[in-house]
């Protein structure tokens, strides 16, 4: 068991989660509740706990202090600050310090602590299996070696050629590369999953290294000679020589030896690797440039899917502003089939959209900015719907998705996070009456037609009167008037989103009258639909 202290000068915070919190059953033992940083701290003189969990503001001693102090004694203690503090400062503090997660006390909830303290142990777990692994490793791998190449092949790479023929001296001696009559064919890998990857690995060099006696292993035996390196901690170079002019297929027998190292690095790391293939080089000259190519091939990698072998090919980078002709109709497709809390949709839906990105090859960093927007935009519209509670961080996602290097896992990103979502629709903590949150949720799904009070009533099974009366009291305004901010809500993001006619929108709500529409839209907001967009 891994041992646990609460420390909070909040001492009913600490009688709630010591009482909350099934410690055994997550294989964990609170050993200390303290009220101070100080006292925690003299209790860890004597025995150093694996997991604390503290607040900020505490008398004597603060929790940044406390963490610092431990930390120099025990740099592997997992950290949970849990503080009344929202200021950016803290949290800022709190992420250089390496915690584990900041949660505020206001919005806390002991189930999700005991979920984060389930992916804290797993670490833990993680961590301490790792430790033997690491010195089996080490044993195995001359560091300064791998390194030594790997640096050599970069500044082959990124510095001038100065003199091409020492460095084919120096590559045929120290690595048989470009022997007399023979050439090479360059290949560079893309390890999936990198972020989940190096959190399970514990460390990049740990990674890195595991990778590479797997791959050295199985290349060894290969059919043809291969110089292989990393390239950084998320790519690998491999130069198969051969001697140009045989009959048989080269890039066939290649193709072998990259099967034989995926295959090799799911048995035994359960990671996977896709690769990109070059063309066949003779000299430096032409090697140089083609490895260059490969580097930026990043485009290509970013549309292989898991395990592909692909031959290197040019992307043509769509504009900018084309992958968002289509945003709102995605984005609407999205939000009805998570409020309608149908996660299978959500899934195909997400497939759909990937496959039109994928066929039409806008660049990685675009796409991006697409599913980010998507998320961060039905989020924040769920949110003023009051269908959920805010509960996630736009820095987080943001740096989520930065890590993400193919779209092949940026759609099992968004699909885990729109399940979540579309599981959490109506678990808001509102003051709101379940009938008025489902009527809401009901106009939210069918804006595009008109939505009386009898046909809502009678979904929820409600005499009008006794309904309206219900609504009104509940939000403040009548049905109809809600109805209508809603209606003239999605107009606005009609205008801002799409290039729709006035016409076209006003159909689109539902409005058999362009004249009424208009005059609505200006009462709401003070201009109407064209000057707005104007």
């Amino acid at each position: 068991m891994y041992n646990v202290i609460l420390v909070d000068d909040d001492y009913p915070v600490l009688e709630l989660l010591s009482e909350a919190i099934g410690w055994e059953e997550l294989g964990l033992q609170l050993t200390g509740m303290h009220e101070n940083g100080q006292a925690a701290w003299e209790q860890a003189q004597e025995a150093l706990p694996d997991i604390v969990i503290t607040d900020i503001g505490m008398p004597k001693m603060n929790g940044l202090e406390l963490i610092e102090r431990l930390k120099e004694r025990k740099a592997n203690i997992r950290f949970v600050i849990l503080s009344c503090h929202s200021e950016f400062q803290f949290a800022q503090q709190a992420m250089r310090l390496n915690v584990q997660d900041y949660l505020l006390k206001d919005a806390l909830d002991p189930a999700e602590l005991e979920m984060l303290l389930r992916r804290v142990k797993e670490s833990l777990d993680a961590e301490a299996q790792m430790n033997w692994q690491q010195s089996r490793l080490k044993h195995m791998v001359d560091e300064t070696k791998e390194l030594r190449k790997e640096q050599w092949l970069k500044n082959f790479i990124e510095q001038p050629l100065l003199s091409p023929q020492d460095w084919l001296k120096e590559a045929q001696n120290n690595y048989g590369l470009l022997a007399e009559e023979m050439a090479c064919l360059p290949v560079i890998g893309f390890l999936e999953g990198y972020s989940q990857a190096k959190r399970r690995f514990l460390s990049d060099q740990t990674l890195r290294f595991a990778v590479n006696n797997v791959m050295d292993e199985v290349l060894q035996a290969a059919e043809l000679p291969c110089f292989h390196t990393s390239y950084g901690n998320r790519e690998s170079f491999l130069l198969f020589s051969f001697r140009p002019g045989i009959k048989t297929n080269v890039y066939d027998q290649i193709g072998g030896s990259l099967k034989a190292a995926q295959d090799a690095l799911q048995w035994t790391l359960k990671l996977r690797i896709s690769f990109i293939l070059g063309e066949p080089c003779s000299t430096p000259e032409t090697l140089r440039p083609m490895l260059g190519e490969l580097v930026g091939s990043r485009a290509q990698r970013f549309y292989l899917e898991e395990g592909d072998i692909a031959k290197r090919r040019p992307v043509t980078k769509q504009a900018y502003e084309e992958v968002f002709t289509d945003y709102d109709l995605a984005s609407t497709e999205l939000r009805e089939s998570v409020i309608g809390k149908r996660p299978e949709a959500v899934k195909t839906v997400v497939e759909r959209w990937t496959s039109q990105l994928k066929a039409r090859e806008y660049a990685p960093e675009t796409v991006k900015d697409w599913m980010l927007k998507l998320l961060l935009d039905l989020k924040l519209k769920l949110q003023s719907l009051q269908f959920m509670h805010p509960g996630y961080s736009a820095d987080t996602l943001h740096k989520e998705i930065a890590e993400i290097d193919s779209l092949s896992e940026m759609k099992h990103w968004l699909i885990e996070h729109l399940e979540a979502v579309s599981l959490l629709v109506g678990t808001a903590r509102t003051s709101m009456r379940a009938e008025v949150v489902e009527a809401c949720k009901y106009v939210s799904l069918h804006l595009d037609r008109r939505i009386s009070l009898e046909e809502v009533s009678e979904h929820l099974h409600l005499n009008a009167s006794y309904f309206s009366r219900m609504f009104k009291k509940e939000t403040g305004e009548s049905f109809i008037e809600y109805v209508t901010r809603m209606k003239m809500e999605r107009a606005k993001e009609l205008l801002d989103r799409t290039s729709h006619s006035v016409g076209k929108i006003c159909e689109l709500l539902g409005y058999d009258n362009q004249s009424y529409f208009i005059k609505i839209f200006k009462s709401h907001t003070g201009v109407t639909p064209v000057e707005y967009r104007g």
